[in-house]
């Protein structure tokens, strides 16, 4: 199943709710006209896409539709989707040339971040790489011992210390690990940090120096883990977590889940920052690449 399938599939209860709505407010397209605009704007921020972003959207939308001369719905939905695909950027791909490179995984508990590097990991073993998972988490054994399960499941390679141990101690030997068994990806957990607990954001700070000062030369993607349900919360999370770590991307699981995944536009809208795979499910192939330009197409229908 390609991603159009699997988004279809995966934004049902969105599209029983964003989609709807929004093919119903198109629909009521008979020229220009503020009220309709006022609507499109007003189902938009139901979605969750955010008042900025819908306001953007939608400023942008009416500017296409008087310097096109556009009349009907189905124009009006063709400049919508281009709208909304430039709004969410360029599909990108993981920067992770070097060897060993390093990708560190960051969220909030419950978000399923564990599963989401578990993931992560059969996919790059699939094709032939060689990973190691960091157990950066050492403040709840059981992050540690879950990770160690999505390890023997992968075939990857698997360092732990004990818990309460220095996080940043585990990535020091996870590197050492990955240079002499060459390695070619780290994924490092990280503890469920709370965005408003400063000394686990120091800690990641802390982590991150010692990636900096170990593997200065490598290739390094921080992404951030969200649950697209928890909405507008999320993207506060995310505002905090770009203070102290250098964003490259975002994972958004359990799209799956809402009704609302209007999330995406808000989040890429607000932190420049591109949402790089969603989860759609719980199978191990559910985490998928992100595809804007599907994404909108099986939005709008």
């Amino acid at each position: 199943m390609g991603f159009f399938d699997k988004i279809k599939q995966g934004l049902s209860r969105t599209k029983e709710n964003m989609t709807v709505k929004l093919n119903s407010a198109i629909a009521s397209f008979t020229g220009e006209n503020e009220e309709f605009f006022e609507e499109l704007e007003e189902t938009l921020i139901l979605s969750d896409v955010g008042a900025e972003a819908s306001m953007e959207a939608v400023d942008r939308l009416r500017d296409v539709v008087s310097q096109r001369g556009l009349r009907g719905s189905d124009e009006v939905r063709g400049a919508l989707k281009e709208i909304l695909v430039d709004m969410l950027g360029e599909k990108g791909k993981l920067k992770l040339d070097s060897r060993p490179s390093i990708i560190l995984v960051v969220g909030v508990n419950g978000v399923g971040k564990t599963t989401t590097i578990g993931k992560l990991a059969q996919a790059f073993t699939q094709q032939g790489k060689k990973v190691l998972l960091a157990a950066g988490d050492t403040f709840r054994a059981a992050a540690a011992e879950q990770l160690g399960v999505w390890a023997e499941r992968t075939g990857a390679d698997f360092v732990r210390h004990e818990e309460g141990s220095d996080p940043a101690a585990v990535v020091f030997d996870s590197i050492a690990a990955a240079l002499a068994r060459k390695t070619d990806i780290i994924i490092v957990d990280t503890a469920g940090r709370l965005h408003n607990k400063s000394n686990l954001m120091n800690e990641l700070n802390k982590i991150s120096r010692v990636i900096d000062r170990e593997m200065p030369w490598g290739d390094r993607e921080t992404l951030l883990v969200l649950d697209a349900t928890t909405g507008q919360n999320g993207l506060s999370q995310a505002e905090e977590f770009k203070k102290s770590a250098p964003l490259t991307g975002i994972v958004l699981t359990k799209l799956d889940g809402t009704a609302k995944g209007g999330i995406v536009f808000a989040i890429t809208s607000r932190l420049g920052v591109p949402v790089r795979f969603v989860g759609v499910g719980e199978q191990a192939d559910d985490l998928i690449p992100f595809d804007p330009d599907e994404f909108a197409e099986a939005l709008l229908g």
